[in-house]
């Protein structure tokens, strides 16, 4: 008897070997030997610039032409009308070693105007000094799955003039005169336009004034990765937090914002699109980016999960993803989430779709034989159709997924 096309599909994903990346947090997830060199992200999704691969019956097919094959199938009615015939996250596993650029994303209105103006003027899409790589928004949320370090936002501008003043840097007096006045914007566009000479000259003498305070030591380390670079002292004037386990941190457009080190998973919108300040050896476009920084004081948006059903659902105002975790026991039931994926991050997890073992009834299409479950181990995922429907796992561990809201 010929088997239906099955609806849950293996992925292999690629690994981004970014400098600033580890050489054994991916490789430990996944229960490898560490790598050779750097390993900063796992990517899972259809993105032009790193696809999944698919395994299905007919061979070896990259998620974007999977789904192109059958958008309906593939992405579920809803989605497609949504956001056309293409997954609209990206999820990944990142893993900081050393501090990541500081950086802001474009609003949605942005990011289109910004892409269409760099094809009109025949920008390789590769290219170094590309902003805009595709046309959409990036808001992003990242989970920390160990202790994850970051910083996030602007803090109260006085506050910051009090700990610039507190350094001792002469230098440092009209930036801090200029944030008593509420002058963020002001301030990080003077620090990122200062003529080299003079700003590796402030930047090393704020890096040792940090160096003499214990708790502002992460700033001297960062001077120490970057030396002369600006982004040092901006950081500053940005909070500085730590994640626990389980807690996230949602990136919304326009907000500065740095990861420091720690491992975590983290989902965006289907995008590429940065606009780097600082901490960084790539392209920087100042006018471009203080054009898209929100200059907004204010906390960063820490979100805890909420229990609904099976799953611990991390709330974001996103509509391009919704992420959740799934803590495995025994047996669960996952209801339909339309365009998913599932990454396993401990245990041993298996995943069923709407069908049950072999000899067992399908709960939507009557008497079948089904196929057997996919084992997942950590670091390990699966695409889901949304003609799946709901989906079942068993074993014991912990995973999430990746999914667009309803």
């Amino acid at each position: 008897m010929t088997h239906p096309q099955p609806d849950v599909l293996p992925m292999a994903n690629p690994i981004r070997p970014y400098a600033w990346g580890s050489r054994v947090a991916l490789a430990a997830l996944q229960g490898r030997a560490p790598a050779a060199g750097p390993e900063a992200e796992l990517w899972m999704g259809a993105h032009p610039g790193a696809p999944s691969v698919l395994e299905t019956p007919g061979g070896r097919v990259p998620l974007g032409e999977f789904i192109a094959a059958d958008p309906s199938r593939a992405l579920g009615e809803p989605a497609l009308a949504a956001f056309g015939p293409r997954l609209p996250y990206l999820l990944k596993v990142l893993a900081a070693e050393e501090p990541l650029s500081l950086q802001v994303h474009p609003t949605p209105e942005q990011a289109a105007e910004g892409h269409a103006a760099e094809e009109r003027a025949g920008t390789p899409a590769d290219a170094p000094d590309r902003n805009y790589r595709d046309p959409y928004a990036k808001p992003e949320l990242l989970c920390a799955l160990e202790p994850f370090e970051a910083l996030c936002g602007f803090r109260d501008p006085a506050d910051s003039a009090a700990l610039l003043d507190g350094l001792g840097v002469p230098a440092l007096a009209p930036y801090a005169a200029a944030l008593r006045r509420g002058e963020i914007h002001e301030v990080v566009s003077g620090l990122l336009t200062l003529p080299a000479e003079g700003r590796a000259e402030l930047v090393g003498a704020v890096a040792a004034a940090c160096a003499a305070d214990p708790g502002l030591a992460w700033a001297a380390d960062l001077a120490g990765h970057y030396p002369g670079d600006p982004g040092v002292v901006i950081a500053l004037l940005m909070h500085r937090l730590t994640l626990a386990p389980g807690e996230a941190l949602y990136v919304p457009a326009g907000q500065p914002h740095s990861y420091l080190r720690g491992v975590g998973v983290e989902v965006m919108s289907a995008s590429d699109n940065v606009l780097r300040g600082g901490l960084t050896g790539k392209h920087i476009d100042i006018p471009e980016l203080l054009r898209i920084l929100s200059p907004v004081a204010g906390d960063p948006v820490v979100v805890r999960p909420v229990r609904q059903g099976a799953e611990q659902v991390y709330v974001t105002p996103a509509r391009e993803f919704r992420l959740s975790r799934i803590d495995v026991e025994g047996e669960v039931e996952l209801p339909a989430a339309g365009p998913s994926i599932l990454l396993t991050v401990s245990g041993d997890v298996t995943v069923y779709d709407n069908e049950v073992p072999e000899g067992g009834e399908s709960r939507q299409n009557g008497p079948r034989p089904g196929p057997p479950g996919l084992g997942l181990a950590p670091g390990a995922s699966v695409f889901v159709t949304a003609a799946s429907g709901p989906i079942r796992l068993s074993g014991s561990g912990s995973a999430f997924r990746a999914s667009v809201p309803a």
